[in-house]
């Protein structure tokens, strides 16, 4: 097994300490289980690259894109291509998809997961539309809808 890159896990765990609200709202959700029994974790190396949240038992990767994103297509493009060849589904979301639409969010991640939502006051409030954007099923990515804040603040 190949050894870790040490700059790749200390910046890692530096992301960890600071989070966008976006990801920190999302993380809520997705912390200890709470998404239908699903294991994340946050900031892990998948080398050469850091993805924000992983399902390893469901190999599903998360990222959040936030505005250094709005001029990087291409290298995201590369990255979930990458991380594709490596075994992983990317799913992607803009940190004004998480902020404005969070419901949405969950019940596209539970799509993504392949599980049946359990009932939480968050997701019976009604039914929810499923986020614009999705690409075509070679990428099984979905497209950034607009932008958000970036790192810093904490999520109220």
């Amino acid at each position: 097994m190949p050894k870790i890159d040490e700059h790749l896990l200390t910046f890692a765990k530096e992301v960890r300490r600071e989070m966008t609200p976006a990801e920190a709202r999302l993380w809520y959700h997705l912390r200890a289980k709470r998404l239908n029994g699903v294991k994340f974790v946050r900031q892990s190396v998948r080398r050469p690259y850091i993805a924000d949240f992983v399902a390893r038992s469901h190999k599903l990767i998360i990222e959040i894109d936030g505005d250094t994103h709005a001029h990087s297509e291409g290298y995201d493009a590369h990255r979930t291509a990458q991380l594709e060849r490596d075994g992983y589904r990317v799913v992607r979301f803009t940190n004004s998809d998480v902020m404005s639409n969070e419901e949405g969010v969950i019940s596209t991640l539970l799509q993504a997961l392949g599980t049946a939502p359990l009932p939480s006051a968050a997701l019976t409030r009604g039914s929810l539309p499923l986020l614009r954007g999705e690409r075509d099923d070679k990428s099984n990515s979905l497209s950034p809808l607009g932008r958000g804040p970036g790192r810093g603040a904490v999520p109220e």
